[in-house]
């Protein structure tokens, strides 16, 4: 059974964004992050390798979570979905592409940073949503606002968060996970630094972000 966005999320106290640039580094960057505690991560599509990397990892762990990030029209979403996206990120959300997604089945979660946006993916039947990006738009003391027009939005706040704001984050009624490039960053990730990624997720799956270093 397809879970649902809020199924997926509540799984994923910190969920890893991650840019890559080798098919053949899917499986053990996804098999270092499923080590540290954490099984839910989207892999962006700024790359060429990335749909690529989607596949590959899909297949060798089904269990795991894995999503397209950076999806911005109708075609992004299809070829995600091909290669076996279990859920779609979008960095904003038009009209015509909250409708799209809407009729794909596939649960996303759509980019928003004001208060408008959230009311129009929600009246579009769409929440959780994606608060992008989030310490430029405001940080936690805007979403902590938002929660008193706007109760039932929940958000995975993404952009320029560090470890050591994951907590800050987290205590917010309103946010569910947090979506952050930290826990593999591309240096690891292009060295191969498979003990250092299982290291970053452990301690954010724990809850030891303040401690952690960027």
């Amino acid at each position: 059974m397809t879970k649902t966005m809020i199924e997926v999320l509540r799984k994923a106290r910190v969920m890893p964004v991650i840019e890559i640039d080798d098919v053949a580094s899917a499986i053990p960057l996804a098999e270092a992050l499923d080590a540290g505690g954490l099984q839910v991560f989207e892999f962006t599509l700024r790359t060429p390798a990335a749909l690529g990397a989607i596949e590959a990892a899909k297949k060798a762990r089904p269990d795991l979570a894995i999503g397209a990030g950076t999806v911005l029209s109708i075609d992004d979403a299809e070829r995600s979905i091909a290669a076996g996206a279990d859920f779609l990120v979008t960095p904003g959300a038009t009209p015509a592409l909250l409708a799209a997604l809407s009729r794909l089945g596939t649960p996303v979660l759509p980019g928003v940073a004001t208060a408008s946006e959230a009311m129009a993916v929600m009246e579009a039947g769409i929440n959780p949503m994606k608060f992008f990006p989030a310490e430029a738009a405001g940080g936690p003391a805007y979403l902590k606002l938002l929660a008193g027009p706007l109760p039932k939005a929940l958000f995975c706040p993404t952009g320029g968060i560090g470890p050591e704001r994951v907590d800050d984050y987290l205590a917010l009624p309103n946010v569910v996970c947090v979506g952050g490039s930290w826990v593999a960053p591309k240096d690891a990730v292009a060295a191969k630094d498979w003990a250092r990624i299982t290291e970053n997720a452990r301690r954010a799956a724990g809850g030891e972000s303040k401690s952690q270093s960027s």
